[in-house]
């Protein structure tokens, strides 16, 4: 077998952009609360993000609804994700970019379509509000080692050329591992075929006429869809298509697209050659499913492509084996732990081949959400690395649930607050006193799920 090709790198000096008290990787919904609730304590704190923007999924994948804000507790709909999120949503309510929940999931669970624009400046405001600072267009490439448990630095790649930015704290937010998986963190990730959740391209459509279209038009989509693969005219990259309006019905988005390799198999948001496959026929599937829609569809004969995300959507990749791993049992039976940092009200939200599959809390009338464990945000190994967000350690079926932006911007709270204990302490980052812990994100408004919620 032919060894592949290497070229030897000179070694260099590389400058060092600066030095901060906590580190955040990802400016996504975990990165986002984590690098503002650090920065509320008072430390010094960056937020490296590869884009010229925060929001993750939200906005870089084109999703536009958070998801996992809501529980279904007892059999009503409410709100359960709280602390910074409140603030979060409260900006968003003033640039006047937040719709009102919406039943989804065939009326299960209520979900919260937002502007993508206005979530942008919101993030911009929570995160520079709190003291953090921002540095957009700053891709992390990997990190130095002071010891074999203690990340020194993260390595950074932008237009200005290598640097690297110290920190006390790191937390990777990357979605991916990325600074767990350079550090040497044990990781797992489901094989491809047959395991690995599919990403989606989303898209957005204008020009929609709402009047038209009549009640609940995208149930007439899905009718519609499903009626042409069975007649054999069409066939779509997967089922329960999700196409809802936005916050001016004019406009709706599109969540109906399932990326797949050559052989069937997931792509596989680290491998560079999968993702460019990808982002060639999410579009391709975009414009097949859009013609369709638009021809079929009453109320969308005039309509029109606004927007394609500026990347594919990812939902798993790398998911770091911490102290504790929550399972899809934890999410299904409405586990509760003693070092709670929130909770989780989405169910289990599958994204296999052709179809999602969808599995809810178990029993007649549940209570509608699973605590999280302080110990699914520590790694294995490194003392000065808190994990948060889809990368957090879940196994495969619990991060079906885990990955949404709820108990994203959960387990981002509070691993920026607990940086500020551990640094306090001059502990390691898994040796935090924990109630004290919950105590901060209690007074910070967090609910931790050990009361009856409220309205």
């Amino acid at each position: 077998m032919d060894q592949p090709m290497t070229i030897i790198e000179p070694s260099h000096r590389t400058p060092v952009y600066g030095e901060f008290d906590v580190v955040v990787v990802g400016g996504g919904p975990a990165g986002i609360m984590a690098a503002a609730a650090a920065a509320r304590t008072g430390r010094s704190v960056i937020l490296l993000e590869r884009y010229g923007f925060l929001g993750g999924a939200g906005t870089a994948g084109g999703l536009s609804t958070f998801c996992g804000l809501h529980a279904k507790v007892y059999g009503e709909h409410r709100r359960v994700i709280r602390g910074l999120a409140d603030e979060l949503l409260d900006r968003l309510e003033k640039l006047d970019g937040l719709s009102k929940p919406h039943l989804t999931i065939n009326d299960g669970i209520q979900a919260q379509a937002f502007d993508i624009s206005s979530y942008k400046i919101a993030a911009d405001e929570l995160v520079g509000g709190s003291g953090a600072r921002l540095l957009f267009h700053a891709l992390a490439v990997g990190v130095v080692m002071s010891d074999e448990d203690t990340i020194e630095a993260v390595l950074i790649e932008s237009k200005s050329g290598r640097a690297a930015v110290r920190g006390r704290i790191f937390i990777d937010a990357s979605g991916d591992g990325d600074v767990s998986a350079w550090a040497g963190v044990p990781f797992e990730k489901s094989p491809a075929d047959n395991g690995l959740l599919y990403p989606s391209l989303m898209f957005r459509i204008n020009g929609v006429d709402a009047a038209a279209a009549g009640d609940k038009p995208w149930r007439t989509v899905e009718r519609l869809m499903d009626a042409a693969e069975r007649a054999g005219t069409h066939t779509f990259p997967r089922k329960k298509p999700i196409v809802r309006p936005q916050r001016n019905p004019l406009e709706w988005r599109a969540n109906l697209t399932q990326l797949s390799n050559p052989d069937g198999s997931a792509v596989d948001g680290t491998d560079v050659d999968e993702l460019t496959h990808g982002e060639l026929q999410g579009r391709q599937q975009v414009l097949d499913a859009f013609t369709f829609i638009r021809d079929n569809t009453p109320g969308f004969g005039d309509s029109y492509i606004v927007d394609l995300a500026p990347q594919i959507g990812i939902r798993e990749t790398r998911r770091v084996i911490g102290r504790y791993r929550l399972t899809e049992d934890d999410v299904l039976d409405c586990a509760d732990f003693p070092d709670t940092i929130g909770v989780n009200g989405w169910p289990v939200e599958a994204h296999v081949a052709g179809t999602v599959d969808f599995r809810f809390q178990r029993g007649e009338n549940p209570r509608g959400f699973n605590q999280l464990p302080f110990r699914m945000i520590v790694p294995e190994r490194v003392a000065n690395l808190y994990v948060a967000g889809r990368c957090a350690s879940l196994t495969h079926d619990a991060a079906s649930a885990a990955r949404v932006t709820g108990p994203c911007f959960v387990m981002g709270q509070a691993a920026g607050t607990a940086a500020d204990l551990a640094l306090d302490a001059g502990v390691a980052c898994g040796d935090i006193d924990v109630a004290a812990l919950q105590l901060k994100l209690e007074k910070a408004g967090v609910y931790l799920g050990r009361e009856e919620v409220a309205q």
